[in-house]
């Protein structure tokens, strides 16, 4: 894993979010995204705190977006993520696929 502090879980959870967005990856669709895909309600708050920290980290990129006719032409803040927070991401990746390696048969659903 790259030398830097490892990825907390829901920092790793808003980066998926990003990814998963594209282009269309700003406050309200990433919230949006982790409460249909991971089930997590999370505050505004929570939400820019954790996007403000990967940013300073170096993991999250932003610009920002023109405004559209459905915010008043109001412009926003879209998130990508870095080549920095990619290789995080995979880093996180290989070290939770080593954690679960073995252990299908303890962790399998007991029968009905």
């Amino acid at each position: 894993m790259p030398s830097s502090t490892p990825l907390g879980e829901f920092e790793q959870l808003v980066l998926l979010a990003i990814l998963r967005l594209g282009e269309d990856a700003y406050g309200v669709t990433i919230a949006g995204e982790l409460e249909q895909r991971a089930g997590r309600q999370v505050s505004r708050g929570a939400l820019y705190t954790t996007l403000e920290r990967l940013e300073t980290k170096g993991l999250v990129r932003w610009k920002i977006s023109a405004g559209t006719h459905e915010r008043a032409g109001l412009p926003r803040r879209c998130y990508t993520v870095s080549a920095r927070g990619l290789v995080m991401l995979r880093a996180s990746r290989q070290v939770l696929q080593r954690m679960w390696s073995g252990l299908d048969e303890v962790l399998k659903e007991p029968a009905p």
